[in-house]
C-alpha cells in the first residue's frame, strides 16, 4: 500500500474502520460529507471520553477540509488523537484515510479539529480528569 498519506505517529491506529453503503452515496457518486462527518464525530467521541473519562459532547468543530472524494468501494479508516486540552474542553485532532483500488492504494480524504467538552450527570461541562 502507498503510505504517502498515511497518519503520522500519534494516530498509528485507527479509531473506527467503516465500508460506506450505496444508500451513502450522492447524486455525484461520492459519499455525502455529512456521513464523514458522522463517523469522525463517532471516532473523535470515543477518543475525548476515554479522556475525559465519561460523557462528553461535541461543541465545535474548527477546522474541517475536505481533501478528496470517497467512493463506494473504499475503506475508511478515521484516526485521532488529543491535540488541545484545556480545563472542561480538548481538542481532537481527526484525519479520514479511504483505501482502495482492492487495498493497493491510501488517500488522505478530510481531516479537522473536533472540540468536545467532558459531561457531568447533568449534561453541564465538568473538569477533566488530571492527564
Amino acid at each position: 500500500m502507498a503510505s504517502p498519506q498515511s497518519p503520522s505517529e500519534p494516530d498509528a491506529s485507527p479509531v473506527l474502520r467503516v465500508v460506506p453503503r450505496p444508500a451513502d452515496i450522492n447524486s455525484n457518486g461520492h459519499i455525502f460529507g455529512g456521513w464523514v462527518l458522522s463517523q469522525m464525530d463517532i471516532a473523535g467521541g470515543i477518543v475525548a471520553g476515554d479522556v475525559a473519562k465519561g460523557a462528553v459532547a461535541t461543541v465545535a468543530i474548527e477546522t474541517m477540509e475536505f481533501i478528496s472524494p470517497i467512493l463506494l468501494g473504499d475503506i475508511i479508516s478515521v484516526y485521532a488523537h488529543l491535540e488541545k486540552r484545556g480545563r472542561t474542553s480538548m481538542g481532537i485532532r481527526i484525519k479520514v484515510i479511504a483505501t482502495r483500488d482492492g487495498n493497493r492504494t491510501q488517500q488522505r480524504v478530510t481531516e479537522g479539529l473536533f472540540t468536545f467538552v467532558a459531561l457531568d450527570e447533568h449534561h453541564r461541562p465538568r473538569a477533566l480528569p488530571d492527564a
